[in-house]
């Protein structure tokens, strides 16, 4: 894989699992209320209930489409840099669509770490690319 394909497949990897992360966790809110005194029962019901909402189900194919492109990647990436890319942006790429979707919980701290994240990913890209 060219570098550049390889960089598009690890931007494309950290936005498909950054942005179904807020959604996933939207969609799933409730199934704390499923009590069952069977731990067996309770993982068939709380499978039951993400299974049936299609608000849960979307995003989390979508997921997992992220993972398969991510593994594909894997097999011609420098892991010390693809690991650390995806998974910051990833991060990032979470906080900006957490946001988007209305989470209040973004604090001045969270996109000062942000910031830093960026700068992180901009050198690790910069040293990987300059040898």
């Amino acid at each position: 894989m060219v570098a550049m394909d390889l960089l598009v497949c690890l931007l494309a990897v950290s936005l498909l699992w950054g942005i179904t992360n807020p959604l996933l966790k939207r969609a799933s809110v409730g199934i704390e209320n499923i009590h069952m005194a069977n731990p067996i029962l309770q993982t068939v019901h709380e499978v039951k209930f993400l299974a049936t909402r299609l608000s849960y189900v979307c995003p989390f194919l979508l997921n997992q489409l992220g993972s398969v492109l991510f593994v594909y990647s894997l097999g011609s990436a420098d892991l010390s840099l693809a690991v650390p890319l995806s998974n910051s942006l990833t991060f990032l790429v979470t906080t900006v669509a957490g946001r988007c979707l209305g989470e209040a919980t973004t604090s001045g701290a969270t996109w000062v770490g942000a910031g830093l994240v960026c700068a992180g990913v901009a050198m690790c890209v910069a040293d990987k690319t300059h040898h």
